[in-house]
């Protein structure tokens, strides 16, 4: 069986000083924004919500907002399924769309390819 996929090995914050995604009050405010252009973003957030971790800003949410949202859903049983999910549908339209571009470029390609040969 392969290994898993580590994502810690790939969050930003292994490369940067993490310590300041451990502040309070309205510094988590300022910390979350570090979060957002990390690539395991959701993964980080997800693990964060399934192990109720209680400190520190993960996943680009602060602790209150993650309270709330466990609140708000407390009948998630894995949150890494649950936005795993919802990343995977909220990319799809794009990837159809795209693979859709791809075959009327084909079908284009292959007409104007049929133009050309001689009768």
């Amino acid at each position: 069986m392969p290994g898993r996929w580590n994502w810690r090995s790939a969050a930003r914050c292994r490369t940067h000083d993490a310590e300041g995604l451990f502040v309070q009050g309205a510094q988590q405010r300022e910390a979350r924004q570090f979060c957002f252009a990390c690539p395991v973003r959701t993964e980080c957030l997800a693990h964060a919500l399934d192990q109720r971790i209680e400190f520190g800003v993960w996943g680009g949410m602060t602790e209150r907002e993650r309270r709330a949202l466990l609140r708000g859903r407390p009948g998630v049983e894995s949150w890494a399924r649950l936005l795993g999910d919802a990343r995977t549908a909220h990319y799809a339209p794009a990837a159809e769309e795209s693979a859709d571009r791809m075959v009327a470029a084909a079908e284009a390609m292959d007409a104007e390819l049929r133009l050309d040969e001689p009768a």
